[in-house]
């Protein structure tokens, strides 16, 4: 009885996500996108400041208290999951969220694809939230490397990425792969970042460059519908049409 009503709560919540824990990501979402935005911004004032005293303890408390609402969230979410198992292994990104603080500015793409309204079609509106997340994401990968490799070579022996418009250079220079070498991290964890960079910089250029492509192809095939091959979607709605149609028919 208990393996069937299992079997049962994986086929109703698939990943893991329950009615309880859509309702509480439905409350919270715009308070953690504004926590994520206001993390980004007291932390670049943290880094590129280099503030210290009382200061210091203002700006560190505040990134605190945004990193204690993600682990709430992800407490309370873990909670409510049904199986969590399941919820923990396909929401593994939520975690990282939570380990790694400069990832949570990556919210900030979701409410993006919110705001902005690109209706026309399923396509169009599939490409237009990979564009923002390809663009978003690179330049908050830029931005979030640029902090984070200052931080940690600024008062390093022998480091030559002593302020913020170094460490942007390079940042922008390593994740397109040119690499000057005009300035380089000499600390560990400098080298750890770059070498993210630069593996973040091939992924998200390949997924714009994936995203213009299709876009171009789409403006191509206007006029040439017939040559189009019909997606899942179109069948399933061709599907459903005939469906109707049938039920609908007098007899």
């Amino acid at each position: 009885m208990s393996r069937d009503r299992g079997e049962a709560t994986r086929a109703a919540h698939p990943r893991g996500e329950t009615g309880a824990m859509k309702r509480w990501e439905a409350v919270t979402y715009w308070p953690l996108t504004v926590a994520a935005l206001l993390f980004l911004v007291v932390y670049t004032l943290h880094v590129v400041g280099d503030v210290t005293g009382s200061l210091a303890i203002v700006t560190s408390s505040v990134i605190s208290l945004t990193w204690a609402m993600f682990v709430l969230d992800y407490v309370v979410r873990f909670s409510l999951a049904r199986p969590r198992g399941r919820w923990v292994r396909t929401h593994l990104f939520d975690l990282a969220v939570v380990l790694i603080p400069v990832l949570r500015p990556v919210r900030l793409l979701g409410a993006l694809t919110r705001i902005a309204a690109f209706t026309r079609t399923a396509a169009s509106t599939l490409r237009s939230s990979l564009l923002i997340y390809g663009i978003g994401a690179a330049l908050l990968l830029i931005w979030d490397a640029s902090l984070t490799v200052l931080q940690v070579e600024r008062h390093a022996s022998g480091a030559n990425i002593t302020d913020f418009g170094d460490a942007v250079w390079w940042a922008f220079c390593t994740v397109t792969t040119v690499g000057y070498g005009d300035y380089t991290p000499v600390t560990v964890p400098g080298r750890a970042v770059a070498v993210f960079l630069m593996v973040g910089g091939v992924v998200l250029v390949g997924l714009i460059v994936a995203t213009f492509s299709s876009w171009v192809t789409e403006r191509a095939a206007r006029g040439h519908d017939d040559q189009l091959p019909a997606t899942r979607a179109d069948i399933s709605a061709l599907e459903q049409r005939l469906a109707e149609g049938s039920q609908n028919r007098p007899r």
